[in-house]
């Protein structure tokens, strides 16, 4: 579970039932050759530049909407990594550990796995500053760009 509770007024979530093991739904997360699988919303395609998933490790990645030519998308640093059960990250701090101003806001996700039945229970935690941070992420297409790589990690870890 999150350890810390979950605040309406400045966070968005999307959750759902991956009909795989977590075993698979975390090495999907954590492979840097299946991330890049499902990072960003299809047709857009994802570069994986730096990745180390421990506390504290660079996560820095790149998108195309043509595969040649890429711009940045992902730069921070992993907050913390629970094996097989939860992966937080900010881009509030950059991967050289400065102090960063993303755009279009930063924020801190938290990914959590819970083993069910059925497969696996995800979810994505993503909070930010304020409420306008969040309106704002929620206006640019929150529920949509993360529904939607979340059904391509979905669907990625159950073809594993």
């Amino acid at each position: 579970m999150s350890s810390h509770q979950f605040d309406p007024q400045r966070d968005l979530r999307i959750q759902r039932v991956m009909h795989a093991p977590k075993e698979r739904v975390w090495r999907a997360w954590t492979d840097p050759e299946l991330l890049q699988k499902w990072w960003v919303p299809a047709p857009t395609v994802a570069r994986i530049e730096r990745f180390d998933p421990t506390a504290g490790g660079a996560f820095v990645t790149q998108m195309s909407d043509d595969g040649e030519n890429f711009v940045p998308h992902t730069d921070g640093i992993f907050l913390l990594v629970e094996h097989e059960s939860r992966i937080a990250f900010t881009n509030a701090i950059s991967s050289s550990w400065h102090p960063a101003l993303p755009a279009p806001m930063g924020m801190t996700a938290e990914i959590t796995l819970s083993s069910r039945p059925e497969g696996t229970d995800y979810l994505a935690i993503v909070r930010h500053a304020d409420p306008q941070a969040r309106a704002k992420h929620e206006e640019l297409g929150f529920y949509e760009g993360w529904g939607a790589v979340t059904e391509a990690l979905a669907n990625l870890s159950e073809s594993l």
